[in-house]
């Protein structure tokens, strides 16, 4: 929370010294992703509205003015953000963010269709020479070939590993079954020492459920509790699916959660 609020600070101070809208626009959006990030779900909101004021084509600020309306529970208003940036900028990770919306409404066949646009859209981005391995990698994990994931990802880890690569690769992992190499990867994304400074709601969810799959019940109890208090919205499945895993594993027991 020390890092988000020191960045946020100084995107603060970049969006007031930037002189083009483009620019100042991009600032904003910044500090909204930031805001959402830490559970501000109203202050993100005006960040993002007031950059697609600065800037009506801030196609990332309309992706995040979305995912905010979709935390608030103003879905209709969200799922017009998101097929407003889809329109003007067919990015396959705001694709995979709607039909992750749609599938948490229970709409299956639109959530489908945003799944088949987000693989035609990866199709194209890496014919035109960009690398989608990481939006790509994160969607097979959950909605399609979880091994699949696992081979583009190793991939994506020995061209530039880092901290968004080894949480997907460790979920991925999960996905095909492998957990104990999965926590491995889960751990760097998320511990401090280990090059995972900052602490996400989604990569700690990650952790947590990884660690509940390998019996580690005390610590994937506090993991998943501490996912839903950095942002209880986090994602519109894996919140859902944080709260059901902390159901099942109840309390700890007098004796002491087994290790």
């Amino acid at each position: 929370r020390g890092w988000r609020e020191d960045a946020a600070a100084q995107i603060s101070d970049a969006a007031a010294a930037a002189q083009a809208p483009a620019e100042r626009a991009a600032y904003l959006e910044q500090a909204g992703r930031l805001a959402f990030e830490r559970g501000d779900l109203h202050g993100a909101l005006r960040f993002f509205e007031e950059a697609l004021r600065t800037d009506p084509d801030q196609r990332a600020a309309q992706a995040g003015q979305g995912r905010a309306m979709a935390a608030l529970g103003r879905t209709t208003d969200a799922l017009t953000a998101y097929q407003a940036a889809l329109a003007k900028r067919p990015s396959p990770e705001y694709a995979l963010e709607l039909g992750e919306l749609y599938e948490s409404l229970g709409l299956e066949q639109a959530a489908l269709v945003q799944y088949d646009l987000l693989r035609a859209r990866v199709r194209g981005a890496e014919a035109a020479g960009a690398d989608e391995a990481l939006v790509l990698g994160r969607f097979e994990a959950d909605h399609g070939d979880p091994a699949a994931a696992v081979r583009r990802l190793r991939a994506e880890w020995g061209r530039q590993p880092g901290t968004a690569v080894a949480d997907a690769l460790g979920w991925a992992l999960h996905r095909s079954g492998e957990h104990d190499e999965a926590l491995e990867f889960a751990t760097l994304a998320t511990d401090g020492e280990k090059g995972g400074g900052v602490r996400s709601a989604l990569y700690v969810f990650h952790l947590g459920m990884i660690e509940k799959e390998l019996e580690r019940y005390g610590p994937a109890r506090r993991h998943l509790r501490e996912a839903l208090v950095i942002n209880p919205h986090f994602s519109p499945l894996g919140a859902a699916e944080a709260e059901r895993a902390l159901k099942e594993l109840g309390e700890p027991s007098e004796e002491g959660p087994p290790s």
